[in-house]
């Protein structure tokens, strides 16, 4: 993390310290040299920054712009079709779609969605960058390297000067760890300018670590070249190489293998070697008068915690009070299956949240340390949130009809997450909930951005496994909204991929409910692919009480045996196929039968799902002249990135 060892690099500089080469005195060349190096070391970065802070204005005023949009273009729920009328006017419009004009701008915008977020640059198996972030990596490290080896050319004509880009690149290094430590943040400013929320953010934080990682070596790897060997002696200078150290030790262990293996090993080594980074940059800096571009990391980072600590504190405080209501906050964990936990636990006080939202848990009797906490994703409906502002005589009774089922309660008035078994901390989870014992949890949160699908005419949410925790509690909160009349939609498709077919014990109780109290105007299609091929024959000699006139279905449709809760199965809307979905395929058929409004497609699953959506969503621009839907994808992928 050396950043700037010049005995000339500061104007204010009285002496160079001891080691380095001082500047033949009286040389004009010198010291214009000097004057040159001083005014573009301050320059630059600031230009660097008016960069950023255009951009991230830039996005900001684009969402808004599209916010606007929805809203002007948004019909209220009274104005959209009936699911009969619908079905009619679909049939037609199939056929019958006509080239016009007036369908420029819907067709614009979605010729920018395909080519921004559903072209993508696939590496390996398992890591996808659409456009989009490529366009951002490149542009970033483009305009460092441009700042970095602009004007390098001395007083004397020798180009690139290695007095020049060896000090820059330390300075413009530097420059950017307020922005490194803004990314990597829960509470990101950035996110909320933005609307982007800071697990998207993520790869941001990751992509410009890497490239300022790149800049301090090349700043410490330029000054081997030009220092005498008395200056690896002094203490500034070894501060920086500790910290530049720390920062190579934390690029290896957060790439994706090895942070997939042992994420735990991550978490702490990150916390660490940052802490390192941070201090050693700032004293190498600071001897250069360069400490002001590192110090503003140290206010991010601590007001980050701080305001994690007071969520903790105010949504946890019964834990703290030492009352006998403190009980009420342990969570009751089941084992699922080999590989599954269901975790559920009462509502905090206090405590909201939308659909798709993470929160942070700790668990002190599971986790390796106090304090250290995990992600996942909410798979409950917050009743109140949903509920709230909205007074209609009905609503308090849909409401007492879901408490009423004590088994699906949980999903409407509980915080309930599902949770995939992996090493470390899940295996130990899953390991105390085989034993059936509780554990107490403290909760940071919500996080996260939910998609807003209020104005989305047809609403497909696709998971793969564990992904149904996001797309259950969407499933939940459209629902909701259509029975409030805060939601304009009026079809809504339910896809999910398991391994097999008992999995679907896990919300079975939750569907059948939501299905009962679902809005009659909605039309609702749930279908599930078990992918086992032996799945069938085990599920009907594991639960017997499964359905009597439910069949599973082969991949072409055709019915292969009969496996399905009959509370469950006894809707026509819920379909068990045996196989792989083919989603190129539905994703057409829906597209194709949308006529016009908005059609939005929600992704929660592994990165070869995501893959499929994105290349079956680039809807070419011809459908959109002629009166198509106007897609809309949200992928949440749970792959390591």
């Amino acid at each position: 993390m050396s950043l700037s060892a010049t005995s000339s690099f500061n104007a204010n500089s009285v002496s160079a310290p001891s080691g380095l080469a001082p500047p033949p005195s009286g040389s004009p060349a010198v010291s214009l040299d000097k004057a040159l190096r001083i005014a573009r070391a301050k320059a630059y970065p600031e230009q660097m920054w008016w960069l950023i802070a255009s951009f991230i204005a830039f996005i900001a005023i684009c969402q808004a712009f599209s916010w606007f949009c929805m809203k002007l273009s948004s019909r209220s729920p009274s104005q959209s079709k009936k699911p009969a009328d619908a079905e009619v006017g679909d049939s037609r419009s199939a056929a019958s779609r006509r080239f016009s004009w007036r369908h420029f701008p819907s067709a614009l915008i979605n010729l920018y969605r395909v080519v921004a977020f559903r072209w993508t640059l696939e590496i390996g198996q398992s890591y996808t960058l659409n456009v989009a972030e490529v366009f951002v990596t490149c542009g970033y490290i483009v305009a460092l390297s441009t700042w970095e080896f602009v004007n390098t050319t001395n007083a004397e004509g020798v180009k690139f000067d290695p007095q020049y880009w060896t000090n820059r690149a330390g300075v413009l290094a530097a420059s950017q760890f307020p922005l490194v430590t803004a990314l990597g943040t829960k509470n990101n400013v950035i996110a909320y300018i933005t609307g982007i929320s800071y697990d998207k953010l993520n790869y941001i934080h990751r992509m410009t670590a890497r490239v300022v990682f790149v800049l301090l070596w090349v700043h410490g790897g330029g000054k081997v070249g030009i220092c005498f060997p008395a200056v690896w002696e002094e203490w500034f200078v070894r501060v920086g190489l500790t910290a530049l150290t720390a920062f190579t030790i934390l690029i290896l262990v957060s790439l994706r293998p090895i942070r997939a293996q042992v994420y735990e090993l991550f978490y702490f080594t990150h916390f660490i070697m940052v802490l390192i980074i941070l201090l050693g940059g700032y004293f190498h800096a600071n001897m250069f008068h360069q400490g002001t571009y590192i110090w503003p990391s140290f206010l991010i980072w601590g007001l980050d915690r701080a305001i994690r600590f007071a969520r903790v504190i105010y949504y946890n405080h019964l834990y703290f009070g030492f009352t006998s209501k403190s009980d009420r906050l342990d969570a009751s964990v089941e084992l699922l299956s080999p590989h599954f936990v269901r975790l559920h636990i009462h509502r905090p006080p206090h405590f909201s949240w939308t659909p798709g939202q993470t929160a942070f848990l700790a668990m002190p009797s599971v986790s390796g340390m106090p304090l250290e906490m995990h992600p996942f994703t909410i798979a409950s409906v917050d009743s109140h949130y949903q509920l709230a502002g909205v007074k209609t005589p009905a609503i308090g009774d849909i409401e007492k009809k879901f408490s009423d089922a004590l088994d699906v309660a949980p999903y409407w008035k509980e915080l309930v997450f599902l949770i995939n078994v992996r090493e470390g901390f899940t295996k130990r989870l899953a390991g105390i909930a085989e034993n059936g014992k509780k554990v107490k949890v403290l909760i940071d949160g919500p996080y996260g951005f939910s998609p807003n699908l209020d104005h989305d005419d047809t609403v497909v949410l696709i998971a793969g496994g564990s992904g149904v925790s996001f797309t259950l509690s969407t499933f939940l909160g459209v629902l909701s909204h259509v029975q409030i009349k805060k939601s304009i939609c009026r079809k809504l498709v339910f896809i999910w991929t398991i391994r097999d077919a008992t999995h679907i014990e896990w919300v079975s109780k939750a569907l059948t409910k939501a299905l009962e109290f679902a809005p009659s105007e909605v039309e609702i299609a749930i279908r599930i692919y078990v992918t086992a091929h032996n799945s069938d024959v085990d599920a009907l000699r594991q639960v017997k009480s499964w359905g009597e006139d439910d069949s599973i279905h082969s991949s072409d449709g055709t019915a292969v045996g009969r496996s399905r809760p009959p509370s469950l199965l006894n809707f026509s809307a819920v379909q068990v196929m045996q196989g792989r979905p083919d989603l190129r395929a539905l994703l057409h058929e829906e597209v194709a039968a949308s006529s016009g409004g908005r059609l939005s497609v929600t992704v929660c699953g592994s990165q070869g799902i995501a893959r499929v959506c994105r290349k079956a969503l680039r809807v070419p621009v011809s459908t959109a002249l002629h009166g198509g839907p106007s897609v809309v994808l949200h992928v949440e992928s749970f792959g390591y990135a």
